[in-house]
């Protein structure tokens, strides 16, 4: 039991194209390795970089700069004495590919390329990069100068290679490879490879956590052997929150577990492991030892180190339980993350939120409140880091916050943007609220401006446009509700570039959003109102989550102002009151609930239903409390206000992305924004089908058993 080794995985919290900030991470992250004993040091997915540069990729300055990064890092006496591989783009015969370069005491000595790249979600890597399709094979890479004047060697070998160390065999897969079903874990470790790193660049989403774990500890405990899993973490410019969760597993057990949420830019991880548990693993496995004894054999690059000691008294690191953050916990936690990253790369001096006193911009208010815990809780555990980054963002050189509350009124200012058509239980809770998280609030009234743009209208046409409730048509209606919609966002912008300079600080504020999912999918939102901000915490979140979250944050940070916000109807509040009360409710408008619109975004994606499909989904479930007939002319509804209203989605607000049904059509939902929204062909299958169905309950007079077991064709 001699063959004892510390190996390290690495969360790191890269920014794409920060060459120097990235590279100052990853010298810290090796540095924080070797002072916990590692003797491997495995880092995530295009770190040099940052995975998300989009089609900078293209550009032959970023492969320019990531060997100079990587010169720098092989240079650097930290990297000597540990095995290190880092993730970089690398061009191979005027083929770019996404590649993991290990090197050791100034010697490159593999360039393995990622053999099966992700476009599915929110990735687009075969946009930019070539899967690597010759598998097992290797070709001789002339190195770049910088790197031979550095290494004093002229090429190493590229491809489908493993590193033979003098005790042990470490092998790659990158990121989709663990995702794929035919893994590369599964021949790699049939190969004789003990410890396989994992390079990855996986970003959140709610409920997701357990089947990147699942996966790992599936892998180990079918294939035997240990698994490095290194994420990146944070919001490196995208829609992206990259969620850490870097962690060491052998044979079906977790042994070191990072963070999922966390405000720290380096997280290392290491685990004692003794080796020849997994050769004692393997051996009891008669039949993967048949499938072993015969499979192919990968290229070893033999090196001249051994990963373990013989140092009989280290103790193997202790399986570990992983422990799940509930969905609550997770919209408290990442978008807060996502928020802080922006808001400190951005040079913005804070926020400015339209507090409505509804659910939607209350959850986006206690996010920033979170967030605000989050600064406070890591500057406690002494990260001067975050400190740094806090006193950039203030302009105060000394300041050090009390509490959440306190730092949430240095970066928070909200505003209630009332009308005559607003109702004092609106005012109240965005008030009450208002005081209870910190922020600095302000009351705007803006019926003046309003008034103003209908005199002009008056005087260019003679006509002034009236409310339905005073006569008017539906498009006057329509047309009223949306000037005040689009002067809430004019005032935003104003306020937030105002109001640090009232207060003789620089800068100005980030505007943010607060539509949720379903008014996004739906477009019940005006183009260019205040749902048009600089980012939006909650856009690709449901209803449902968002009510659960503000239950869970009642609680969790003291807000008893939440409970009058769940109590009441969603209402945008853009038409006259009656008797000081609200009329108008977004479910009416909606001509659907929340919840069904939950189950329609579901359904359209990932389940990737068209109007027939999702009518034939939804008929087995509820046809038993409403009319088939009825069935039917929800889902086309649904489709109808969908297509009416997507090209809204060009111009939606940058959201956090929190579930795959995201309808965000920048990355994630690329559905076309031009529909000839009656249908036809497709209204009409659902037409026949009804018919269908009505014709056979006819027949069966109305028997239910036997209209369920009806088949819609």
């Amino acid at each position: 039991m001699g063959r004892k080794a510390i190996l390290a995985t690495c969360t790191l919290n890269q920014w794409a194209m920060d060459f120097s900030g990235n590279c100052d991470r990853i010298l810290e992250s090796i540095k924080q390795a070797k002072a916990g004993g590692a003797t491997y040091r495995s880092g995530p997915e295009l770190e040099i970089t940052g995975y998300s540069c989009g089609d900078h990729f293209y550009e032959s300055d970023t492969l320019l700069h990531s060997w100079e990064v990587l010169a720098k890092l092989i240079s650097d006496p930290v990297s000597t004495g540990i095995i290190v591989d880092v993730g970089m783009p690398v061009m191979h015969k005027n083929v770019t590919y996404n590649c993991r370069v290990v090197f050791l005491n100034k010697k490159i000595l593999l360039i393995r390329p990622k053999s099966m790249l992700c476009d599915s979600g929110c990735y687009r890597e075969s946009r930019w990069f070539t899967a690597w399709s010759k598998i097992r094979q290797t070709e001789e890479y002339f190195l770049p100068k910088i790197i031979q004047d550095v290494c004093s060697q002229k090429t190493v070998l590229i491809g489908d290679a493993v590193i033979a160390t003098s005790d042990t065999c470490i092998g790659f897969e990158i990121c989709e490879e663990l995702w794929n079903p035919q893994s590369t874990h599964i021949p790699l470790s049939l190969d004789g490879v003990e410890i396989i790193s994992n390079g990855s660049a996986g970003y959140h989403e709610l409920r997701k956590a357990h089947i990147l774990v699942d996966l790992v500890k599936s892998a180990t405990a079918k294939c035997g052997g240990v698994y490095l899993f290194s994420n990146l973490r944070g919001c490196d410019g995208e829609r992206n929150y990259f969620h850490g969760c870097s962690h060491i597993a052998i044979n079906g057990q977790m042994v070191g577990i990072g963070k999922q949420f966390s405000l720290q830019d380096v997280e290392v991880v290491t685990a004692a492991l003794d080796l020849d548990d997994v050769r004692s693993y393997r051996n009891n496995m008669g039949s993967r030892n048949v499938t072993a004894s015969s499979s192919c054999a990968y290229t070893r690059v033999h090196v001249d180190f051994a990963l373990s000691s013989d140092d009989l008294f280290l103790p193997p690191s202790e399986p570990k339980e992983w422990v799940y953050h509930t969905p609550e916990e997770e919209i408290s936690m990442g978008p807060a993350c996502w928020l802080w990253d922006y808001l400190r790369r951005s040079g913005r001096g804070g926020f400015l939120l339209p507090l409505s006193g509804g659910a939607d911009s209350s959850s986006s208010a206690v996010i920033v409140h979170s967030m605000c815990s989050i600064v406070c809780q890591a500057i406690d555990d002494g990260d001067t880091a975050v400190l740094q980054d806090l006193r950039k963002i203030i302009g105060d050189p000394t300041y050090k916050p009390y509490n959440a509350k306190e730092l949430c009124n240095q970066v928070l200012v909200t505003c209630y943007m009332g009308t005559k058509n607003s109702s004092e239980e609106t005012l109240q809770r965005a008030k009450d609220l208002a005081s209870q998280i910190g922020s600095n609030h302000m009351k705007i009234q803006i019926d003046t401006i309003i008034d103003a743009i209908l005199t002009v209208v008056m005087l260019a046409t003679g006509i002034t446009p009236k409310f339905r409730a005073y006569g008017g048509t539906e498009r006057e209606n329509l047309v009223l509700q949306d000037v005040q919609a689009r002067i809430r966002m004019v005032i935003a912008y104003f306020f937030a570039e105002l109001v640090l300079w009232t207060k003789n600080r620089t800068g100005g504020l980030l505007v943010l959003g607060s539509s949720n999912f379903e008014e996004s999918l739906t477009g019940y939102l005006t183009k260019y109102d205040n749902s048009s901000a600089d980012v939006n915490p909650i856009g690709s979140i449901s209803k449902k989550d968002l009510k659960s979250f503000l239950k869970y944050a009642m609680f969790k940070f003291n807000l008893p102002a939440l409970s009058e916000v769940l109590d009441a109807k969603p209402t945008a509040e853009l038409e006259p009151l009656r008797e000081g009360k609200p009329i108008q409710t977004d479910e009416e408008d909606l001509g659907m609930t929340y919840e069904e619109l939950n189950i329609y975004g579901k359904l359209r994606k990932p389940r990737g239903c068209g109007p027939y499909s999702m009518f034939c989904n939804l008929i087995n479930s509820w046809s038993k409390t409403i009319e088939v007939q009825e069935v039917a002319d929800k889902v086309k509804h649904f489709f109808q206000t969908y297509s009416e209203n997507r090209h809204k989605m060009t111009v939606i607000t940058p959201a956090y992305h929190a579930e795959t049904y995201s309808s965000d059509d920048n990355r994630n939902d690329q559905r076309p924004f031009l529909y000839n929204v009656k249908w036809d062909w497709q209204f009409r299958a659902i037409d026949e089908s009804v018919k269908a169905y009505l014709e056979k309950m006819k027949e069966s007079g109305g028997n239910s058993a036997e209209l369920c077991a009806i088949k819609l064709n």
